[in-house]
């Protein structure tokens, strides 16, 4: 009997985290399998495997600790792949060859399947003079845009797409253009941004002070602090972007202040790390602790919830031992400190089962009185390990009880820990968990609130039928299987109805008892005033939270997803419904014999033209792409032409809206200049067969001539809730129900995550 409460966790555990052979036989046969896999690899380290095989697995089962995708995925594999999810890397040298260095490391890091997240503070601003060679600087700027074109060329490991984060200092004198970058919507697509704000500038802010933009002591600009931050906010209003981390305030915070500064985080925010640093993920799926849902006695099981936080502490602490790593230098500052990232998820969900109206002021208490307890648990459990194993081995009793966070700590811990050491410097973060809380049974993702309780989609099958299935969120099935059709209580509030400082008080109630950071995402109205919008960073900052990043519609990133739910209640609370999904349960054969057009392609300054077949398929009367073939008498391309046909023809037989492959294709630059062709400037020779490709969409009727956003094809048909939404299409599966979720765009279909 399957494990599963649905059939989309099911395929996603099918699709990205069930072992299998490389020509895709299934090695985990359920499951089960899975967790005994995972929990032998990381018992594997113990001086008791059995036991600890046998403990591990009890807190796998029944989806109760959900270790992060990387390790669901890779531990016992035997693969050559990373368990962990993000890393900080180095310092970006001030110079080029130390720029350039920095840029390999990032490709290799991404390459075995980390995101990455960079401070590009460091260096030089556009127009200083670069000694020695006679020239002005390009700036940080010109060096992400290198940055972003290196990480679209790179796929991250199994299914996973490369992300990163850039952050620059709030007085860095280029500071402005980073703030303003995501104004052109094709430019940086691959990054988050994220403006270090310090105390000093949140100081001047408030007294409306002026503010200096510095570079290595020279003063090069001078502006009025509100002015900037009021500049900050209105991109941000505008474009979604870029979000503000309280780098003080980390740093204070921070338990190993005394050997390290933070300058960056991961992709996500939820882990604010050192040069070299690593994000090492999993969390405590709460509802599974919540006994008598929907009852006047429901209650969390406080001691199932100690025992569960004990155990995936010295799981998690094991993946330190188990993991491979793209750099020595990483495994080095993995090992020398430890840290992991335990969080949770379903907090919204849990609350929903006790009663409670996420947002409401005691919905924040109860989450501050849970989170709190997993701390503690947490602590202890590190105290017990280095009683067993040994502290980490960069502790210093005096410089780690000395930080912001242990000040605020229980004494009996703090007491504890001066007398035996800690495992760990870092025990706990709220992470994205949106796929993995779909595989769980949909259970609300993160400490986010619910972002619909039900939706219909549509499976398209291989014989070009479609089946239809409820995708439904894991209170909501709770109370049918109780109350059957009784309308939902009033207190079953959503992300599209929720106040958003509601959002606040939630986050930063989290935010006291965990020690590295959180994703979170703040979702704002459209209508939502300027003024009102800038109150929410205000609170954030206010109320002690270490970041803060919002999402409001807009022209350039769309409407996530639009929800035609009233504003009032109980009506609010009905589940979502009329939408559509559509997508393939499986990649399509290939007929014998297929139609399609042949392309010539002459690009300037090679010998030999590219031939670009494109064949078709036709299913229930419409025709689509099927597969691509590349050719040419010139063989110095032919490894990489045959790498992309290969990849493109994957996608293509997937299903969905495929147009992204143009997207990606036609945004690709070379650095070595691209050609002027039919009178149009192409950046490269693979955005020439990007525009290939889309000519030949065009022609066919798959997507209109007006555009890539609008398509014909009934194959890509999409969820649609409310009104048509006007955001872009997930590029796994073709649905437009891509959402905001802990600052990760994710897919809430299919669970593609763009930062993974």
């Amino acid at each position: 009997m399957s494990r599963f409460h649905a059939a989309i966790a099911e395929q996603i555990w099918d699709m990205k985290y069930r072992f299998k052979e490389a020509d895709g036989t299934p090695i985990d046969g359920s499951v089960e399998d899975s967790w005994r896999r995972i929990a032998r690899a990381l018992a594997e380290v113990e001086t008791d495997p059995a036991k600890w095989e046998a403990e591990f697995y009890a807190a796998l089962e029944g989806f109760k600790f959900l270790p992060a995708g990387r390790i669901t995925a890779g531990a016992g594999t035997g693969r050559s792949v990373t368990l962990f999810n993000c890393f900080v890397m180095g310092a970006i040298p001030d110079t080029m060859e130390g720029i350039f260095t920095g840029l390999k490391e990032a490709a290799l890091t991404m390459q075995q399947g980390g995101g990455i997240g960079y401070d590009f503070s460091t260096i030089r601003p556009r127009g200083a003079e670069v000694k020695g060679v006679a020239a002005d600087a390009s700036g940080p700027l010109s060096f992400m845009d290198v940055w972003d074109a290196m990480c679209r060329t790179i796929m991250s490991a199994g299914s996973r797409r490369g992300a990163m984060m850039a952050t620059m200092r709030c007085d860095h004198p280029d500071i402005e253009a980073f703030i303003e970058a995501k104004k052109d919507p094709a430019r940086l697509r691959m990054f988050n941004l994220s403006v270090l704000v310090t105390d000093p500038f949140m100081a001047a802010v408030k007294s409306d002070g002026p503010w200096e933009l510095t570079f290595a002591g020279r003063v090069y600009k001078t502006v009025p602090a509100r002015d900037l931050w009021n500049k900050i906010m209105r991109n941000t209003f505008d474009f979604a972007e870029p979000g503000v981390i309280f780098i003080d305030r980390i740093n204070t915070m921070n338990n190993l202040g005394y050997v390290e500064t933070i300058a960056a985080t991961n992709p996500c925010g939820e882990q604010p790390l050192p040069p070299y640093g690593a994000c090492l993920l999993g969390s405590i799926n709460l509802p599974t602790l919540v006994t008598g849902a929907f009852e006047p006695h429901s209650t969390m099981d406080m001691k199932a919830l100690d025992h569960l936080v004990r155990v995936a502490v010295r799981a998690m602490d094991n993946v330190v031992d188990a993991s491979r790593f793209p750099l020595p230098e990483q495994a080095a500052e993995a090992k020398a400190k430890r840290r992991i990232g335990l969080g949770v998820t379903g907090l919204a969900d849990a609350l929903l089962m006790l009663g409670l109206r996420y947002g409401s002021e005691e919905a924040a208490k109860l989450t501050e009185i849970w989170m709190h307890a997993i701390a503690r648990s947490a602590y202890l459990a590190s105290v017990d390990l280095a009683k067993e194993k040994g502290a980490f081995p960069l502790f210093d009793a005096k410089g780690f009880l000395a930080s912001g966070n242990m000040q605020q700590m229980d004494k009996d811990v703090r007491d504890a820990i001066a007398k035996h050491g800690i495992r760990n410097a870092l025990l706990t973060s709220v992470a994205p968990t949106g796929t993995i809380s779909l595989y769980a049974g949909n259970v609300s993702s993160g400490i986010e609130p619910v972002f619909a309780y039900a939706y219909t989609r549509k499976v398209l099958q291989k014989d070009g039928s479609r089946t239809e299935e409820e995708v439904v969120d894991y209170a909501v099935r709770l109370w049918r299987e109780k109350h059957g059709d009784a309308p939902l209580p009033d207190h079953f509030v959503n992300a599209q109805t929720l106040p958003p400082l509601d959002h606040v008080r939630m986050q930063a109630a989290a935010q006291k008892w965990v020690d590295s950071s959180i994703s979170k995402t703040i979702n704002c109205p459209v209508d939502i005033s300027f003024d009102d919008f800038k109150e929410v960073y205000m609170a954030a900052w206010d109320q002690g939270c270490k970041g803060c990043t919002t999402y409001r519609p807009n022209d350039v990133t769309g409407s996530v997803l639009t929800v035609s739910e009233t504003q009032t209640a109980p009506a609010a609370a009905q589940p979502v419904t009329g939408g559509e999904v559509v997508y393939l349960s499986e990649p399509l054969d290939r007929p014998a014999a297929l139609e399609g057009n042949t392309y010539k392609v002459k690009w300037p300054g090679s010998e030999h033209a590219l031939y670009i077949t494109i064949n078709d398929i036709v299913i229930a009367g419409h025709r689509r792409p099927f597969e691509v073939f590349i050719n040419s008498k010139n063989m110095e391309h032919f490894a990489w032409t045959v790498a992309l046909t290969r990849m493109i023809s994957a996608v293509f037989r997937r299903g969905g809206d495929i147009s992204f492959v143009v997207e990606e294709l036609k945004a690709v630059f070379d650095p070595r200049g691209g050609a002027w062709m039919d009178g149009r400037y192409i950046p490269s020779i693979l955005a020439a067969i990007g525009g290939v490709i889309e000519r030949h969409l065009i022609d066919i009727g798959f997507i209109a001539g007006e555009g890539l956003g609008l398509k014909t094809d009934p194959k890509a048909e999409v969820m649609r809730v409310g009104e048509a939404p006007r955001g872009k299409a997930c590029p796994s599966c073709g649905s437009y129900d891509l959402r905001m979720v802990e600052g990760c765009l994710t897919c809430g279909s299919c669970g593609h995550s763009k930062c993974g």
